[in-house]
């Protein structure tokens, strides 16, 4: 079962700053293009960012642009997803998954992980 495996959620406080990461299990299966999901409680999944293999060519949310980052290094295998500025919208479980191609739509992904926790109190 090839999977992806995510880390560095918590709770924190509107203003606040988080750094999530993942990466695949295996840790010697390749990995394409990589996304971030988040999913608010009583909400529907929704695109945050993705980002290329070459890591140039990264996607954004409208309401995450300017405040998040995704970046990867291919040597450690890792994706990271720098997050500043969290207001309690950003609340939710985030996952990562992989796709051939960047894409917000989350149809084309097909290895996700089990998502981590984000809690951005007010």
């Amino acid at each position: 079962q090839v999977r992806m495996v995510e880390s560095g959620g918590g709770p924190v406080q509107a203003g606040d700053s988080l750094s999530l990461s993942c990466g695949p299990s295996p840790a010697s299966s390749g990995v394409a293009d990589v996304g971030w999901f988040r999913q608010p409680p009583e909400r529907e999944r929704e695109f945050v960012a993705a980002i290329n293999y070459s890591g140039n060519k990264p996607q954004y949310a409208d309401s995450v642009k300017g405040r998040f980052t995704i970046s990867r290094d291919n040597a450690k295998n890792t994706v990271t997803l720098q997050m500043n500025s969290l207001n309690p919208q950003d609340t939710g479980v985030y996952y990562c998954a992989v796709t051939a191609v960047a894409t917000p739509d989350p149809n084309k992904y097909y290895f996700w992980g089990q998502g981590t926790q984000v809690t951005v109190a007010s």
